[in-house]
């Protein structure tokens, strides 16, 4: 019966589950640093403890043991003025001016006051290193900003070489059609965006990455540094070209198409970042349902990939996945696209979810292991019900909008419930404008 059930999960969590007090992550940290790859995920784009916790366990992973980078969620154009800005190299007064590039909604997913504190943290831990150890870096490997990228290996190009920059220019003038304001699921349709398109750009992406290894033997590392942004620049215009044309025939093909985009991506600063003999570590920040292994839901049962489980398939036990639940409190979301974002009741979980059971266990902060045999990890693997919100959060429809099937020791490596979260502190509360791009996310504004 249910109930058995219930109370077999609420038992099996009571005797396994570790207490969170002050922050008393040690067995994760130890844990996670056996890995080159650490994703650590949110149950919401809105709620101040997934951040905040998130963040923490990020300093102690860069301070004591060395992971190099921080990838996130954004726009690889929006991140890298973040990431010159660490780094000591670029045009930002201060830390809130270097998070202006996430100007478009949802904006408060970037430019909060957790972040804000985080980039200047580790703008503070990488100016204490002495000259020869290298800097932490700042990344955002999402598939948006075609146009901002766009622009970027243009401006480049013109620098440097005005032959290569007109053949660009040729190459991505289909796009000037269309503004950045134009709905994507008409770019196919509406400006003939085929496989010609494709080849075009694929042809683009070529040319930067052979003239990336000539750099690599006969520039100095500020150049080569300043090229491989121009070259994942390139990388984001192709994938978000066949998204768009992707989009218009099917939701979780396009869906794939930057999940595959966000490994692609992951890769590259591997690439970029490692040696012949080591691979760099990176901590990747991103939702729930980009991190966890998408194979184990219901999304997975129709299809969809998620970045998690395309990087745990290639590099097993170098991956790390970490989840984040809550079952009560407040969230920062918007009710509509586009709208204002609020500070909205987050109605207590549904019966029977993972986050309601949780709840029963009669623990507030907990860490639940899933990497080793827990008792925990066999009740765990029955499918229930998780909860996602993301930028758009509508109560009123909580069933269908935010709750999706799980079975969750097979979908991260260990999750950290928080039983009652409060809302994340925007840098403002006035409404944004809204970037197209975004609009045509699956399952739903994630």
């Amino acid at each position: 019966m249910p109930e058995v059930g219930d109370a077999a999960v609420i038992k099996a969590v009571r005797a396994s589950a570790q207490r969170l007090d002050n922050g008393n992550y040690h067995a994760l940290i130890d844990r996670m640093a056996q890995a080159s790859l650490v994703f650590i995920g949110e149950a919401s784009h809105g709620t101040h403890e997934f951040y905040q916790e998130r963040a923490e366990i990020t300093k102690r992973l860069i301070k004591e043991h060395g992971f190099r980078g921080v990838a996130i969620d954004a726009a690889w154009p929006g991140a890298c003025r973040v990431h010159r800005y660490v780094t000591n190299r670029g045009e930002s007064r201060d830390v809130r001016d270097s998070l202006s590039g996430f100007r478009y909604f949802p904006n408060w997913i970037w430019r909060n006051r957790v972040v804000e504190e985080f980039v200047g943290w580790l703008r503070t831990h990488n100016d204490s290193l002495p000259p020869s150890q290298s800097r932490v870096g700042f990344y955002g490997f999402d598939l948006y900003g075609l146009h901002p990228s766009i622009r970027l290996i243009l401006e480049y190009l013109d620098k440097v070489d005005s032959r290569a920059a007109a053949r660009a220019r040729h190459r991505y003038s289909r796009f000037d059609h269309f503004g950045e304001d134009a709905e994507p699921s008409g770019y196919a349709t509406d400006f003939g965006l085929d496989k010609s398109s494709e080849k075009d750009l694929i042809s683009q992406l070529t040319e930067l990455q052979k003239r990336e290894l000539d750099l690599v033997q006969s520039e100095g590392q500020a150049a080569q540094d300043e090229y491989i942004q121009v070259v994942q620049n390139a990388r984001l215009v192709k994938n978000a070209e066949n998204y768009y044309r992707e989009m218009f025939h099917g939701r979780i093909s396009a869906w794939n198409i930057r999940e595959t985009h966000m490994a692609q991506t992951l890769d590259a600063l591997r690439n970029q970042l490692g040696t012949k003999n080591t691979s760099p570590k990176l901590v990747v920040w991103a939702h729930n349902l980009h991190i966890g292994d998408a194979s184990a839901t219901e999304f997975g049962q129709r299809g969809a990939l998620s970045i998690g489980q395309v990087m745990r398939d290639k590099y097993e036990d170098d991956c790390f996945l970490l989840g984040f639940t809550t079952c009560s409190g407040t969230v920062t979301a918007a009710s509509d696209w586009g709208a204002r974002a609020e500070k909205k009741a987050l109605r207590p979980a549904l019966t029977g979810s993972y986050e309601e059971l949780f709840h029963r266990t009669g623990l507030s902060d907990f860490l639940i292991s899933l990497w080793d045999y827990e008792a925990a990890t066999g009740e765990l693997k029955q499918s229930r019900l998780e909860r996602a919100v993301g930028v758009i959060y509508r109560p009123e429809t909580e069933r269908p909008s935010h709750y999706f099937y799980a079975r969750l020791s097979d979908q991260f490596d260990a999750v950290i419930h928080l039983d009652h979260t409060r809302a994340v502190d925007p840098l403002e509360f006035t409404p944004q404008p809204w970037d197209a791009e975004t609009v045509g996310t699956f399952p739903s504004t994630f």
